[in-house]
């Protein structure tokens, strides 16, 4: 049969100033055994290519399941009637929008594919997770599950642009409840909101320490249920890289995307407290903080070589020693801030959830890079604090500033030492100063490649996967409250 890259050029209208198909193809996996008792394994798969056409100063996308030459052909005449349709009307030229004509590949490094055991071989190593959960009658409920993902992406432009990528993702979780104490605690092994997500195959489980979790996952379930509720007071706190993933997503990541900023996502997701004339100078957080843009770390959740837009995507400093550098924005957010703020950049970060949604601004792989100090020395350092584990809740304010989460895990710090285990703890504050409050940085050995596959933004909604890698990361004075039993 045809391949796009020979039916594309076919179906394109004759004449029009530029356009781009971006093909993709999904498979899905879900499995989950829960209390012994394998559920019915969920597979899905999902097809389909996105068509944009820019024209006479307008742009219009069209979407299509029907990959044939008459379904492209239908796709590019409703594209190009869009693009008609909004040339009068836009805030941008897209004469002046950049036109992608990269060449290149991708592909996840996967060395043990998911496809070489068989359903039955996956199954059993979650009822053998699932069963190891099961440390005493206390525990209530047991869960192990495996979400497995391969994606496969080509982007073709009338101006030579072919951009094959491919990935695999692997999403492992292991969650217990325990009831004592007259109290209920759940406990999980990265967050029930699947915080430990990487690229690669059955290595993955590997480096999450996946077959050997499950007693520990359930033990600190019970250690919960029996422990007091986490204090309130103004104190230290101590985030480990598995919460630090949601306090970069949520008070880092939103804020800095270049579209919010530019006022996009005001009617739906809210605004931004950033505002371009903070970029080259503004205080973002202590000279401590370096954050990067890093497609190319290995095994992140969100690694690729070319934004959906066909942007080539290079490793870039957001924050540097504190100091805000640039916004999470594609070519075309960038174009439009011209005239706003020259010399404004960005990065190859315009992403899309899947072959029918345009692509937008979307954080990809956003990082805090490692420091000098080891866990030790961070705890040592504490005279009254407390170390937190893993996201629980998070609520922030519509332009990303005001928060408050909550955490799985607590465990006080006293005199330097590393003291009771509390539950239900929670802390607050605010984006603006709360990263200025930063005075130690993890080294490598408290480094962790986290990220979620449940990034929300865009009207129609898009969600979409995400990487953030962080050591643990001290900060000072932090309003901290615990919740009610």
């Amino acid at each position: 049969m045809p391949t796009i890259e020979q039916l594309a050029p076919s179906a394109a209208p004759a004449g029009i100033d530029f356009w781009s198909v971006r093909h993709v193809v999904e498979s899905a996996e879900r499995l989950t055994v829960r209390n012994d008792v394998a559920e019915a394994p969920s597979r899905e798969r999902d097809a389909g290519v996105m068509v944009s056409v820019q024209h006479g100063g307008g742009l219009g996308y069209a979407a299509t399941s029907d990959v044939s030459e008459r379904g492209l052909r239908q796709a590019f005449a409703q594209a190009q009637s869009l693009a008609a349709a909004s040339a009068a009307h836009s805030v941008f030229d897209f004469r002046d929008a950049p036109r992608p004509s990269a060449q290149g590949d991708y592909r996840s490094a996967t060395t043990r594919p998911v496809a070489q055991t068989s359903l039955a071989e996956r199954f059993n190593l979650l009822k053998e997770v699932c069963a190891s959960a099961n440390i005493g009658d206390a525990i209530k409920d047991r869960r192990a599950s495996l979400w497995t993902t391969h994606t496969e992406q080509l982007l073709v432009t009338s101006d030579g642009g072919h951009m094959a990528q491919s990935w695999d993702f692997v999403v492992p979780n292991i969650l217990a409840v325990a009831s004592a104490n007259g109290d209920t605690q759940t406990r999980s092994a990265a967050g029930q909101y699947n915080g430990f997500c990487q690229q690669g195959g059955l290595e993955v489980l590997d480096r999450a320490g996946f077959a050997q979790d499950g007693p520990r996952v359930a033990r600190e379930a019970l250690e919960l249920a029996h422990a007091p509720n986490c204090p309130s007071g103004v104190m230290d706190v101590l985030l480990m890289p598995d919460q630090m993933m949601l306090q970069i997503h949520e008070s880092i990541g939103h804020p800095l995307e270049l579209d919010r900023i530019l006022g996009d996502e005001r009617n739906f997701a809210g605004t931004s407290f950033v505002t371009l004339d903070m970029f080259g100078h503004y205080a973002y957080g202590s000279p401590l903080l370096n954050v990067s843009f890093a497609p190319d770390q290995q095994h992140e959740f969100a690694g690729f070589a070319f934004d959906d837009d066909g942007t080539a995507a290079q490793r870039e400093w957001i924050i540097r020693h504190g100091i805000l550098q640039r916004p999470l924005g594609g070519s075309l957010s960038q174009a439009r801030a011209q005239g706003l703020l020259p010399g404004l950049g960005g990065v190859a970060t315009t992403r899309s959830c899947n072959w029918n949604r345009a692509p937008i601004d979307r954080m990809s792989n956003l990082n805090i890079e490692p420091g000098d100090s080891t866990l030790e020395q961070m705890i040592a350092s504490i005279d009254y604090g407390i170390l937190l584990r893993t996201n629980a809740s998070w609520s922030i304010d519509d332009s990303r500033n005001k928060f408050q989460f909550g955490c799985e895990w607590g465990q006080m710090v006293r005199n330097g030492k590393l003291a009771e285990v509390v539950k239900r703890p929670n802390y607050r504050g605010i984006s603006a100063g709360f990263w200025r409050s930063l005075a130690m940085v993890g080294d490598a050995s408290t480094f962790k490649v986290m990220g979620t596959p449940y990034c929300g933004k865009g009207e129609p909604n898009q969600v979409i996967r995400v990487g953030h890698a962080a050591p643990a990361c001290l900060f000072k004075d932090v309003s901290v409250f615990g919740g009610a039993a």
